[in-house]
């Protein structure tokens, strides 16, 4: 499973990659949990767009989410025919901007963290999903979850899942639900290439999500000897801006 990630390029970086037009600015997060809100591209009116959703999805059928479980992974061997998955997976798929994410060895009595990221740096994308659901008075919420696979051979030794990686390549492929079906974008439910990706032993500081900053992802003990993840681009120091009146409602979701 994939239960914690984080989000460390630059605004400007990760605009780059995912080719939205909107112009967000947001800061590095290290300790990105379930139920917190989180950044997502998907396609609306025709075009890449960024938006701001909660991590844990919510199928338009559940009647109270306090009765429902939390959906923060679909397993993509089974994710074309869960009733909690499967509308999304024909209609509603989406991309989760990443630049790394955490993963728990068991050790006996003992589960130890490690930080897995790619091993050339910079943003990536993990495979995802996304729904709406509408409650009794009218309040919408929008949830979203990642779509993993079986761990690649690399990664098998700490945990037997991992993330879908979608190459930039592909990223139209698995967005346009409305040109491409969930069969084919169902190809592309693979684990990562094997070199893609290097994992080493991290604090369990990480295990208390109200912890967020960059000596999470330091090595601990013999994983010192890994090599450091490049330094991502410098970010652009932004005047203050005077606060808008407008109110898109993204905040009163969370």
């Amino acid at each position: 499973m994939c239960g914690r990630y984080v989000i460390t390029s630059s605004p400007e970086a990760i605009r780059a990659l995912f080719r939205y037009l909107e112009q967000p600015d947001f800061p590095p997060r290290y300790n990105v949990a379930p139920t917190q809100p989180v950044p997502i591209v998907r396609i609306q009116a025709g075009a890449r767009a960024f938006a701001l959703v909660r991590w844990g999805l919510i199928p338009g059928w559940v009647k109270d989410p306090r009765d429902f479980t939390l959906l923060i992974n679909a397993r993509g061997e089974t994710v074309s025919q869960k009733p909690a998955f499967r509308n999304a997976m024909q209609r509603r798929r989406c991309l989760f901007p990443a630049d790394g994410f955490y993963e728990w060895k068991a050790d006996g009595a003992r589960r130890r963290p490690y930080f897995i990221r790619p091993r050339n740096g910079g943003p990536i994308a993990f495979a995802g999903l996304w729904e709406t659901w509408m409650g009794p008075n009218g309040e919408e919420v929008e949830t979203a979850c990642i779509v993993t696979t079986t761990a690649s051979r690399t990664l098998a030794p700490i945990h037997d899942r991992m993330p879908v990686v979608i190459a930039p390549e592909a990223f139209d492929l698995w967005l346009d639900g409305a040109r491409v079906d969930a069969a084919t974008a169902a190809a592309m439910i693979m684990p990562a290439p094997e070199d893609l990706f290097v994992a080493y032993e991290i604090s369990t500081a990480v295990n208390r999500t109200a912890n967020d900053s960059a000596t999470l992802i330091e090595p601990v003990g013999s994983s010192a000897a890994v090599a450091p993840a490049p330094a991502p681009p410098a970010r652009a120091t932004a005047k203050p801006k005077a606060k808008s009146k407008k109110d898109d409602g993204q905040a009163s979701l969370f």
